[in-house]
């Protein structure tokens, strides 16, 4: 039996919780393994089965496995390696590694751009620009939480055309954004806010990774500026400095 300390102060399933979590970081579990079952978990823990499926669960919840119904439970399929190139596409770089991508959009709105915002899509401070706040998915897991921005001069009615067309890509080519690069990408590692955690369904206590980026259509002009956190524990970037 594996000991776990009853008087910490923090809850047993959330204790066994981290210790499988650091066993399939470990490698001890790889990716699609599937799990030891609730009465293998109950005996190595000590614990009732009540507080085993509170461990599996928070485990679901995070994304590191998933539950299939008189199957077991199974780790899942591993952090994406995420590609950073001139030409990254979210949809492409998840489907290309056997995931599905999805997502909500949770925002859009006409703001007057920051100066930081603007200096980025080089606008006057307190040009109109779009804002749109979404959470971004790979197999329903929640991997990005962003917000992108967009000159709203340039594209009037941009809701509505990403209702119409099923990528941002289609979307700009609409308004005759025929083809788009990144410009710049920065990275930086930092704790989530509480309601990041929240959104990513991740423990605050798991780092995110945030990226700026700024893409450029083929003059050189910027069509978008978006920060979106990361979760750390789910994507692996990979620079393509070709």
């Amino acid at each position: 039996m594996e000991t776990i300390d009853r008087k910490s102060g923090s809850a047993l399933w959330h204790q066994i919780g981290e210790v499988l979590a650091a066993d399939i970081a470990a490698g001890t579990f790889a990716a699609g393994a599937k799990l030891p079952t609730e009465p293998e978990l109950m005996e190595r823990f000590g614990v009732s089965r009540f507080t085993v499926r509170q461990a599996l669960g928070h485990l679901e919840q995070r994304g590191l496995v998933r539950a299939e119904q008189g199957r077991g439970t199974f780790v899942h399929k591993g952090a994406i390696d995420y590609t950073l190139s001139k030409k990254t596409r979210f949809s492409k770089n998840l489907i290309e590694q056997g995931f599905e991508p999805g997502g909500e959009l949770l925002i859009h709105e006409i703001v007057s751009a920051s100066e930081r915002v603007a200096a980025r899509l080089k606008l006057v401070p307190g040009a109109p620009v779009i804002h749109r706040r979404g959470v971004m998915t790979a197999d329903g897991v929640p991997i990005e939480l962003g917000d992108t921005y967009y000159p709203a001069e340039r594209f009037p009615d941009f809701d509505k055309a990403r209702l119409q067309y099923p990528t941002i890509t289609a979307a700009l080519a609409s308004y005759g954004v025929r083809d788009y690069e990144r410009l710049s990408t920065e990275i930086e590692a930092r704790m989530p806010t509480g309601e990041e955690a929240r959104l990513l369904r991740q423990p605050k206590s798991a780092p995110v990774l945030v990226v700026f980026k700024v893409d450029v259509d083929i003059d050189g002009v910027p069509v978008t500026y978006s920060e979106t956190v990361w979760s750390a524990e789910r994507v692996t970037f990979k620079v393509d400095l070709g």
